[in-house]
């Protein structure tokens, strides 16, 4: 079957290459369910954060004989942070299914303090159970597939996000969950019955007490008004880095390492990766349209804030009423970068931010 894939153009890469990337994209997909699928990603913050501050280092003192100019950070970057080690779509996208996986087959395995199904739970590290691995090590090996088909036949979006996406839909289906769930309130937008703690109605008619009605992605993060305004903000600040250093990816690999306070309980840490991207990405397209830098962070603000909102629509619609974790930034930063890349492809933009096209 591999041998058929790879005769198609599209994949971009030879037999051996392949193998090599399927190999480590297992080890990557069981990382990512050993140590946590949230874990897994605040490691890309670390190591995107690190590839993007050589980056800027070369940029100023010069490339050497020894490494070509932005070599190195396309190792650590592209190769490591967004590769097979750490990239979202391999070792989160793996933790994501594993902790799908868990939900159902050792719901006794539930933390006492974690009020959602144990499916959405990413923040557990599963450690060394090897059928638990084995599932991250597979839905790793499916998104290093689907971003390189998708990035070949030159889907015009980020396709590592809309891998992120795409495996963690999968996951649902294959475990048995619903893709989209039962809805709780009045609308599939509504968040009432979670401010009402309201619970689940059981199939017999009978109050479910273990499942609340309706599980917003982020409890402190739902409200149209917080989180337009945390929008603004990270929007700017992802501008106003690429404007100063010329990195792209390092707002998004500060947001990713902020996740580490979150991840050790501090409450209303706010996530922001899919905002201070499409803000350096808005300050990236207004540029050279405007050329005014104070101008550009405007964009940068507004980019952020609809960045933010499309990740609240998506969480409404494809989180809060089903059993697992289906990523809200990765959805909005697939739904988003492809209207960028459509409107550059009709010619309506000067560029399409980082997506080569």
């Amino acid at each position: 079957m591999f041998q058929v894939l790879l005769q198609l153009p599209v994949i971009g890469v030879g037999l051996e290459e392949f193998v090599l990337l399927l190999i480590a994209a297992l080890a990557g997909g069981a990382f990512g369910a050993a140590i946590g699928a949230l874990p897994a990603f605040i490691f890309t913050g670390f190591v995107v954060f690190l590839g993007e501050g050589v980056a800027i280092l070369q940029r100023e003192i010069g490339a050497t004989d020894a490494v070509s100019s932005g070599a190195l950070a396309t190792d650590i970057t592209g190769t490591i942070g967004f590769g097979m080690v750490t990239g979202p779509h391999i070792a989160f996208a793996g933790g994501v299914a594993a902790t799908a996986y868990a939900g159902q087959k050792y719901p006794e395995m539930e933390p006492d303090d974690w009020d959602y199904h144990f499916g959405k739970d990413i923040l557990y590290a599963f450690g060394t159970k090897p059928d638990i691995l084995a599932v991250g090590a597979i839905f790793g090996v499916l998104g290093m597939v689907f971003t390189l088909f998708m990035g070949g036949i030159g889907f015009p979006t980020d396709n590592i996000a809309l891998s992120v996406v795409a495996t963690a839909f999968l996951a649902r289906l294959v475990f048995g969950y619903p893709l989209v769930g039962k809805v709780g309130g009045s609308s599939i937008l509504d968040m009432s019955p979670f401010e009402r703690e309201e619970h689940r109605v059981a199939a017999d008619g009978g109050t479910e007490t273990s499942r609340l009605a309706t599980e917003p992605w982020l409890p402190h993060q739902y409200k149209w008004s917080g989180v337009t305004a945390i929008g603004i903000i990270g929007g700017i600040l992802g501008g106003y880095i690429w404007l100063e250093t010329g990195s792209i990816f390092m707002g998004y690999a500060i947001s990713a390492m902020s996740l580490l306070f979150l991840n050790l309980g501090v409450e209303k840490i706010p996530v922001t990766h899919h905002i201070t991207l499409l803000g350096a990405v808005g300050a990236i397209i207004a540029m050279p349209a405007i050329g005014s830098e104070p101008a550009a962070l405007l964009v940068a603000g507004a980019f952020g804030a609809i960045s933010g909102l499309l990740g609240e629509v998506s969480q409404r619609v494809f989180y809060s009423h089903s059993g697992t974790h289906v990523d809200p930034p990765a959805m909005a930063i697939a739904a988003f970068m492809f209207v960028l890349g459509v409107l550059y492809l009709i010619g309506v933009l000067p560029n399409a931010g980082y997506l080569a096209l």
